[in-house]
């Protein structure tokens, strides 16, 4: 066997281990990956949802009054003061959990509540908050979900933390509990209030 002959079948078997190689490293570093972004997720608490809106101002928006009520909500009504925007609906079993705590929190001073009546029916939507209680300063009827499109709106109940210049800082899927009040909505509402920039800790 000649020099040259010796040499190809060399390059052969030495591309044919290469290729193993990549073939086992391939999956291992798959594995890898998907290992760091799952324990990444398991740090995260799954109701505060990322969101393109943070530290972005809210969209443009101007929704009517929910049927029964004074005033809309628009964009331009979420500057001035720290506030909290609630999405919610009559048809919403969840919405109903958190209501006596949104109206505790009204009632306290603790916070300035607006809210976003999702896909309901005008007369459902009056009849809830007339049961219930109405702890919103101002309600928008969000008829055919569009506003809801614009916030990125997962479902109902959703709340967003919004600063006293219009910017979305916290956005919050599902019912609100007392244990997200005191630990997380509550603090930062706290530090935009005093000035802070809004960051959770």
């Amino acid at each position: 066997m000649s020099q040259q002959q010796i040499t190809a079948a060399g390059t052969v078997a030495s591309g044919g281990a290469l290729r193993r190689r990549l073939l086992y490293a391939g999956p291992a570093a798959g594995f890898v990956g998907l290992a760091a972004a799952l324990g990444w997720g398991l740090t995260r608490n799954p109701r505060e949802l990322p969101s393109t809106l943070i530290g972005r101002q809210v969209p443009t928006f101007s929704l009517p009054p929910v049927q029964g009520r004074a005033l809309g909500l628009a964009s331009t009504n979420l500057r001035g003061e720290v506030s909290l925007v609630n999405f919610f609906a009559s048809w919403c079993v969840a919405c109903r959990a958190e209501h006596p705590l949104l109206l505790a929190m009204v009632q306290s001073g603790a916070a300035t509540i607006h809210g976003i009546n999702y896909k309901d029916a005008p007369v459902d939507a009056a009849r809830w908050l007339d049961t219930l209680g109405d702890p919103y300063t101002r309600s928008g009827a969000d008829r055919d979900g569009r506003v809801g499109i614009e916030w990125g709106l997962y479902g109902v109940p959703e709340t967003y933390v919004v600063s006293a210049d219009g910017r979305v800082l916290l956005k919050y899927a599902g019912p609100l509990t007392e244990q997200v009040r005191d630990n997380t909505i509550m603090p930062l509402i706290e530090r935009l209030r005093h000035g802070g920039d809004g960051q959770l800790p």
